[in-house]
């Protein structure tokens, strides 16, 4: 059995979507991204861009620093960890 291979959790995009994405002509890393929806998801792709670029380098026979990266656009607003964390009394 063929196990999928998710590299956007957020949009549910898989390697295979990825694939067919670059055979159909969606070969930038930008154009992809409008294509899939990959990245536009809660995390706007601060935790799958990564994956994405990989899994484009492998399917292309290239370098990750070959394919570029997207540009984040708002409403990205960063939030770290430890607020997450905190209770609401310790705010």
């Amino acid at each position: 059995m063929k196990r999928k291979k998710i590299v956007c959790l957020c949009e549910d995009v898989t390697e295979e979507e990825i694939r067919q994405s670059i055979a159909e002509g969606y070969d930038n890393i930008e154009t992809l991204k409008r294509y899939t929806a990959v990245g536009m998801g809660p995390c706007q792709g601060k935790q799958c861009v990564m994956l994405v670029i990989a899994a484009m380098a492998k399917i292309l026979g290239k370098k990750p620093g070959e394919i570029g990266i997207t540009t984040v656009r708002p409403p990205l607003q960063p939030v770290y960890w430890g607020l997450l964390a905190m209770k609401e009394s310790e705010l």
